[in-house]
């Protein structure tokens, strides 16, 4: 059974196990270090029997006005311990926090167009795709930007779908 807890510094060095499959995106440990001490409520981590760490979240808050909103910036789990929901338990844990405490109007993520699994997962978990984005990773691949609207958008505007797709240039960044 796996138990979910705040990340620490220490994690840092025990989690690179977590990260070698091929759809997970890595990062440098400033990275880790910036969202761990910048949005410390939305970096989890799922740690069975002996500590041994099984997967993880990673997020923040940012946006201003309507665009207020939870972002999940890497969501993994070790490929040995897949098929027990914890991705999507530590999907809900995110969704909440941005819900409840920092009163978000959505929370939105980025997936490679072709990991399928990952977007039939999103959407089992109420995520639609909300534009795609041309060449967003490495500028190779298309990455969909999908979200799910929370309790604060009642009319779920943000989940209405743009009609064409865009480049990297035009995203907003907070």
């Amino acid at each position: 059974m796996a138990t979910i807890r705040r990340f620490c510094c220490n994690d840092l060095l025990r989690f690179a196990s977590v990260n070698l499959d091929h759809r997970t995106e890595t990062f440098n440990m400033s990275f880790y270090m910036t969202y761990l001490a910048r949005w410390p409520d939305y970096f989890h981590v799922a740690e069975g029997p002996g500590n041994c760490i099984m997967g993880y979240i990673m997020g923040k808050v940012e946006g201003q006005g309507e665009s207020w909103h939870g972002h999940v910036t890497a969501v993994t789990v070790a490929s040995e311990y897949r098929r027990q929901q914890l991705a999507k338990k530590l999907m809900h844990l995110l969704e909440n926090i941005s819900d409840k405490i920092d009163k978000a109007y959505f929370v939105d993520l980025f997936v490679r167009a072709s990991n399928m699994p990952a977007i039939k997962m999103y959407e089992k978990l109420g995520y639609v795709i909300y534009r795609r984005v041309l060449r967003y990773y490495s500028g190779e691949e298309d990455g969909l930007d999908m979200r799910k609207a929370l309790s604060r958008d009642v009319d779920k505007k943000s989940m209405i779908p743009l009609k064409r797709p865009i480049t990297p240039d035009e995203l907003e960044y907070d």
